[in-house]
């Protein structure tokens, strides 16, 4: 992958790798360059103030910073770290302003510092000094006086979202559907910095996208489908089969970028395509291999995607739902008699998975679900599942599906 490491398959936008170095915390802390830390906290304004990705901004950002790998590498940890726990430290903060209503470029402050404090283990003098010293001159005196309070007061989380630092909706709904071990175990692991894994080919992708991949089964010579295929981490893995793989998806953005992925490593067997997967203009029953692997809530992908956590909404994962069933119920048509449907979501919630798969199983008496292949999946109704916690990846859920030999096909 060129540099930073590359594009990350992602359901519902184009998300760069941004690579966060295990450790390097200890290292980069005690950096004494401002302009790490000054970077940083433009960046969590213009993510918070611009809507921007993270996973797009950061290393746009820092490819003209002039920064050394070291500090970028630091800013990287520090924006990341700082949206992941951005109500925590928002928490931390607020018990000692005397109006929380602060402008954006002093709350971004604020937060980089309570993140360095409390969660990056930094020396309290260069924590505080450091941050102080990238403030703006007028404000110096007030994230100095709030900075030196947080550092000498103990937490004092009032609640696990807070201490999670999560929307309420979140927490409720991942302990309701994973239960409360699991859940609060998941969301701990997706605190913490990625892990990237670099394919024999050269492609960085995560562990359990891969495992997706394998799911689909694709062998050479054998036509695929990937409907939801941007940025073609899935797509190019299948075509490494020697299979020839139709790879589609809607936006003109993410198919420029799966014509590029397709092209570096899509061994000459990956066609990207434009095509809405709802209304897919392709052949009926012309497929024995179809991968869906939806649109979704992304709850399983919080640590790449630092800040989907703030950007959902609970009626969001519904609205999702919905697409999921319309884009499946095309899917059907496209996979010939005997073949191989595979459904992939990189969330956990019981709506985009097992409710999906109970759909299916009304709507699509044609289809007989197929175990899982991969020893790394947990049970999951018909299909399997994988938390963040238990190997290191994204959460992920699949599903497979053969479509009987005795079902109707289309001309």
């Amino acid at each position: 992958m060129p540099p930073p490491g590359g594009l990350v398959p992602g359901s519902t936008t184009a998300w760069f790798w941004v690579t966060e170095r295990p450790g390097s915390a200890e290292r980069s802390s005690h950096t004494d360059q401002p302009d790490a830390r000054r970077v940083a906290a433009d960046l969590l304004v213009r993510v918070d103030r611009d809507q921007a990705y993270a996973n797009v901004l950061v290393p746009k950002t820092l490819d003209g910073s002039g920064l050394s790998d070291r500090d970028r590498g630091f800013v990287t940890e520090l924006v990341y770290g700082t949206l992941r726990r951005r109500r925590a430290c928002d928490h931390l903060v607020d018990r000692f302003l005397h109006q929380p209503e602060v402008d954006p470029p002093v709350r971004a402050l604020l937060r980089l510092g309570a993140y360095q404090l409390v969660f990056l283990g930094t020396p309290p003098h260069a924590a505080v000094s450091a941050t102080v010293a990238v403030a703006p001159k007028k404000v110096r005196g007030l994230v100095n006086a709030v900075l030196r309070r947080v550092a000498e007061h103990e937490p004092g989380w009032p609640d696990d979202a807070t201490r999670l630092s999560y929307p309420d909706w979140i927490l409720a709904r991942m302990t309701d559907d994973l239960g409360e071990h699991d859940a609060r175990e998941a969301l701990e692991a997706m605190n913490q910095p990625a892990s990237a894994r670099t394919r024999p080919d050269g492609y960085v992708q995560d562990l359990a996208s891969e495992w997706v991949a394998d799911e689909v089964e694709a062998a050479a010579g054998q036509r695929v489908v990937d409907l939801c295929a941007a940025p073609g981490g899935k797509a190019t893995a299948m075509a490494a089969t020697g299979a020839f793989v139709v790879a589609g998806d809607r936006g003109a953005g993410r198919v420029r970028l799966l014509a590029a992925n397709a092209a570096r490593w899509g061994h000459g067997r990956t066609a990207a395509v434009r095509a809405d997967a709802a209304v897919a203009p392709l052949r009926s029953a012309g497929f024995p291999r179809v991968l869906v692997d939806a649109p979704c809530s992304g709850l399983g992908a919080f640590r790449r995607r630092p800040d989907a956590r703030w950007r959902m909404d609970e009626a969001g994962v519904e609205r999702l739902a919905a697409l999921q069933r319309r884009i499946l119920g095309e899917a059907v048509r496209l996979v010939e008699p005997g073949g191989i449907l595979v459904y992939s979501v990189c969330t956990m919630t019981t709506a985009e998975t097992l409710a999906i798969d109970r759909w299916l199983a009304r709507e699509h008496p044609d289809l007989e679900a197929v175990a899982p292949t991969g020893s790394h999946w947990r049970s999951w109704g018909r299909g399997g599942l994988v938390l963040p916690q238990d190997h290191d990846t994204d959460g992920m859920a699949v599903f497979r599906y053969r479509r009987s030999v005795d079902a109707g096909s289309e001309t």
